[in-house]
Formats: structure tokens, sequence, C-alpha cells
């Protein structure tokens, strides 16, 4: 493909879990130091939806995607002032996430890449979510990155748009897992985290001792099964916690601080082992996804890594910018041309499940020795 020396716009579609989101994004994809124009941007969350359920249900977030796909597409370009037929180009979710609702905005991707005969870029949901930084902080490669999110727990080495590697991830529970299986737990409403956040901050941290898992073992893999087992076993002696606000706020507190204190420690290790991969004494380090937004990670990683730099708290969930941003970051060498992008498939996992499960498996096995 010939490189143009001038901006694209491109239409983001994400539908990898539970929210949709689309994003109209102009930018020229050889200035990668420039920022994007973000022209317009819709959502819809199926939070409500999906808080009787106490949780994602597949099939149901599918079948909304597939209802809001269309009119969210309408609303962002009539947002704008431009017209589906002044797209070039459509950035898209392919992995990882939930298959169907991925495949329902890959579908509607290839539905519009067919009528107006356009390329197709596909995009890496997880690297989004760092690249976002890039939307309008400026952040120099490489640098360290780390996820956190309901799915994911990670941390990656990132030397460029295409370029990442992982250093570490959860072996078990994401950190988003923790928080919203704990909050089940204590009775609150879904999704817990942000209610553990707020709860937490009239709350001593303090006045409970949760674990930390994988706490002796020299690298960045974390595990968050031991710290919602605790949890549950400390309500099974201490129900009244369930009805005692003050008591809740001490437990949701110093639950809170487990979960942070974890990522604290093996950000240590991240660092270093990035390091000694580029040879390079110091970097950025990047933080994005969901749970990025949490006000206690914010503080804890801002005081303890002078480099940290958060993604604005509106990229960090689920959404279109993101995607369109890394698609056009990596237009240039991952858009796929009309009529072959019509050949794009999704994958619900990032890593295979062969490869995911014998890494777990490998890790718990050390972890049994370690701890």
């Amino acid at each position: 493909m010939s490189i143009v020396n001038k901006e694209k716009l491109i239409l983001g579609i994400e539908t990898s879990c539970d929210d949709t989101s689309i994003c109209l994004l102009s930018g020229n994809p050889d200035r990668l130091e420039q920022k994007p124009n973000i022209h317009s941007i819709s959502y819809f969350s199926q939070e409500e939806i999906l808080k009787k359920w106490g949780g994602v249900v597949p099939e149901i977030a599918a079948r909304n995607h597939l209802l809001k796909l269309a009119p969210l597409i309408e609303q962002t370009m009539n947002d704008s002032n431009y017209k589906l037929s002044d797209v070039e180009a459509i950035a898209v979710t392919v992995k990882p996430g939930l298959l169907g609702p991925l495949l329902t905005g890959l579908n509607s991707a290839k539905t519009l890449a067919l009528y107006h005969e356009l390329p197709i870029v596909p995009v890496n949901h997880l690297h989004a979510h760092l690249e976002a930084i890039h939307i309008d902080q400026d952040v120099s490669y490489p640098y360290l990155g780390l996820i956190v999110s309901g799915g994911h727990t990670l941390f990656m080495l990132v030397e460029s748009p295409t370029d990442f590697t992982m250093l570490g991830t959860t072996i078990d529970d994401a950190a988003g897992e923790a928080f919203d299986k704990g909050g089940k737990l204590l009775g609150l409403a879904y999704p817990a985290g942000r209610i553990i956040d707020e709860l937490s901050k009239i709350g001593d941290e303090s006045k409970y001792q949760f674990p930390i898992g994988l706490k002796k073992s020299a690298n960045c893999d974390l595990s968050y099964s031991g710290v919602k087992t605790s949890l549950r076993q400390f309500i099974d002696k201490n129900s009244d916690v369930l009805t005692n606000e003050n008591m809740m706020a001490d437990v949701c507190a110093s639950y809170q601080r487990a979960i942070v204190d974890a990522i604290k420690l093996k950000a240590r290790y991240a660092i270093k082992k990035a390091g000694d991969m580029t040879g390079l004494a110091h970097m950025d380090f990047v933080i994005g996804g969901g749970v990025a937004a949490n006000s206690k990670l914010r503080s804890t990683l801002s005081h303890s890594y002078k480099k940290a730099f958060f993604v604005t708290p509106k990229y960090c969930t689920d959404n279109g910018a993101m995607i369109a941003n890394l698609g056009l970051r990596t237009f240039n060498k991952e858009s796929v041309d009309f009529p072959d992008c019509l050949e794009l498939d999704a994958r619900g996992r990032a890593i295979p499940k062969e490869k995911l499960h014998q890494q777990s498996r490998d890790a718990k096995i050390k972890a049994r020795f370690e701890n």
C-alpha cells in the first residue's frame, strides 16, 4: 500500500464487551507526534441493563450491540461535519473480548467497508487502551504499559504502535474482577468497583489486612484469587459488615488497598524488566484500562512512580476514540484494503488458549513454592 502524506478520516467501532462506542477521528498516520482530532464520539453503556444479571451476559451484550450500532453511527456522523462517504478507513476491535460482541462490531465494519469500498484497520483492544495516552498527552517510546481492567491486568513493554511485549499478567482474576466479585460478596450493586472506590474514601484502609498474591515472587505476575477468598472468609466470620456502614467503608478501603498495593509492588519488577530489555534506566509508565480511573490506584502510582502517565478518565473505559486512535497510528502497517478486509475475523483471546493455560499452570506451580 502506498503511503500518502495527508490526514485520514477514520471511523472507530468498539464492541469488545458491554459498551458500544463509535468515534470519528482524523490525523496524519505519517505524523504520529501530532495529536489526533476527535470530531465526534458516541456511547451506549449496558450497565443498567446488566445490573439485574450481576455482570455481563455475552448473548445479551451482543444483542444490544446489534440494536445500538446503526443509531450510534448515525449519531456520530450527525454530530460531526462529515458524511459516511467522507470516511477513508474503519478501525474496529477484533481482539480480545467476548466473541459475540466482537463479531457484531466487525460485521458492521465489513458492511460499511463493502458499501463504501473502504479499508479496515483491525485493532487489538488491549493495545488501544495504552495507546489512548497519545490522544491528549506526550509520551515517548519505549514505555512501560499497565492495563488494569475488568478482564485484564498486565504489564507490557511498548516500543511502537505495533510492537508490544507482555512482561507479566494475572494468573487468575483481573483487578477489575477482584473489585466486582468482592463487591458482590459485600452485597454491592454491579459494577462494584466505583462503589468500593467511593466508600473507601470515608474508610480506614489500615483497619483490616488482606493478602497480596505472589508477594514473594520476584516477577511482574499478579494473582487476585487469594484476596477475594480472604474477603469471603472475613465476611463469613463478620457478617455484620453487611449492615454496618462504618465497617463496610473500612473493609472496602482495606480490600482496595490490597488490590492496589499488589500492582504497586509488581510495577517495580516490571520497570526493572523493561529496563533490562531496553538498556534504559528510565522510561515513561503509562496506565490505562477501566480500573485506571480508580482514585486510589492513581494516587498510589503517581506518588510512587514520578514518570507515571494515566490515560484521561473518559478514554479509560472501552471507547471508540481509543480504537480510532490506534487505527490511525497503525494505518500504514495494519490497514487491510477492500475487498481483502472482508476476510478479517475476530478472536476472543489475545493469547492462544493453550498457551495462556500453560502460562497460568507454570505460574501457579511456581507460586506454590514461593508463597
